[in-house]
């Protein structure tokens, strides 16, 4: 029997961390094989995997969202197949929704799969400011974890960390919430915490037609968004918040794609609706100081658009430089050399031909 272990996290939370640490402390000795699906076309995690010697799949093809449940499913079982792992570890990109990847496990549980972990790893400095831009995402993510890994504690106040936990807490009572700093952890304690038994992830009773046809599809428009008719009321009594969004007359869409949607609106949002992924491949150097610099532009919202991620590797004057950046925080740091240069930026509404003129 393989077993899955699926980690979660919003935009730069710190999953490909937690997953280094689990495979230098944890997994040792087990045959792992790690499925990676980054959000656009440019890989950065992926070298830092395949440095801990792990075979590492990469999906670059978009986000794992109900569209391409079938394809995952599919390309899950074609890793089984071909590398008989003890473990397979998948880390989805970070907009998207934890409740899909969840359905697309389960498709292959019954096949020599069983899901062990499920696991969302959350900043808990940026909480509240995601929940509420980003609700639909950040939300589903948290709503669907066994176990939720809070990062970035290290140098937090009590109070900032205990207002934290309230407002997962109202998302998922169930959960599991680790809030010491990892640094004080061994990576054997975080799998024993996310190995704890818990009820199902999702519901599996069967659901209504206006949920599923006859073949269990999610019903669709030509979009692609999950449809119901205007005033037309859900025969199956399910709450579908984890993948549909209800807003009321006047109420402020937390979805973050800065739309109206009026009353009785019931809108499912594609990660490519929301978010816009711009990178490339280059063989610019740079120096530390420029690069900080460049890195402490991205907060400038109204020139680059909200930018939310941006990683990279590049060389420079000191070796190569591998780059992280979310909101307020900035790291530049020497690493391993790549093939190339690459640089990989995520966000909203971003302003490619300013990003473009920014890194050269």
């Amino acid at each position: 029997m393989t077993k899955i272990d699926l980690f979660s996290g919003f935009l730069g939370a710190g999953k490909t961390t937690l997953i280094k640490k689990l495979i230098a402390e944890a997994y040792t000795g087990e045959k792992l094989v790690i499925i990676e699906n980054e959000f656009g076309d440019i890989s950065i995690d992926g070298g830092f995997l395949q440095e801990a010697g792990v075979q590492v799949r990469e999906m670059n093809a978009g986000c794992i969202c109900c569209s391409l449940v079938g394809d995952f499913s599919t390309a899950l079982m074609q890793v089984y197949k071909d590398y008989a792992p003890d473990r397979i570890l998948i880390e989805p990109s970070g907009v998207g929704k934890l409740s899909d990847v969840i359905r697309a496990v389960e498709g292959v549980s019954d096949q020599g799969l069983v899901l062990s972990g499920c696991t969302t790893v959350v900043d808990a400095k940026k909480c509240k400011m995601y929940m509420k831009n980003f609700g639909e995402f950040f939300n589903d993510q948290i709503t669907h974890a066994k176990t939720i890994v809070l990062s970035h504690t290290d140098d937090m106040a009590e109070g900032k960390i205990n207002d934290c936990l309230a407002l997962l807490k109202e998302k998922n009572q169930n959960a599991l919430i680790v809030t010491t700093p990892w640094t004080q952890l061994t990576g054997k304690q975080i799998l024993e915490a996310m190995e704890q038994p818990q009820a199902p992830l999702l519901d599996t009773e069967e659901v209504c037609p206006h949920c599923k046809d006859s073949h269990g599809h999610h019903h669709h428009d030509h979009d692609g968004h999950e449809h119901h008719h205007h005033g037309e009321e859900c025969c199956c009594g399910h709450d579908h918040d984890a993948h549909e969004h209800h807003h009321h007359h006047g109420e402020e869409c937390t979805c973050g794609c800065g739309h109206d949607h009026g009353e009785g609106h019931h809108h499912h949002h594609h990660a490519d609706e929301v978010f816009v992924s711009w990178g490339k491949e280059t063989a610019a150097h740079y120096t530390r100081e420029k690069l900080t610099e460049i890195l402490n532009e991205l907060s400038n919202e109204s020139r680059f658009g909200m930018v939310l991620r941006a990683k990279g590797i590049v060389p420079g004057d000191e070796g190569w430089f591998h780059f992280d950046y979310t909101p307020g925080e900035a790291d530049v740091r020497i690493g391993t050399a790549a093939i190339t240069g690459r640089l990989c930026v995520i966000g909203s509404g971003l302003q490619e031909d300013a990003l473009e003129a920014l890194f050269d």
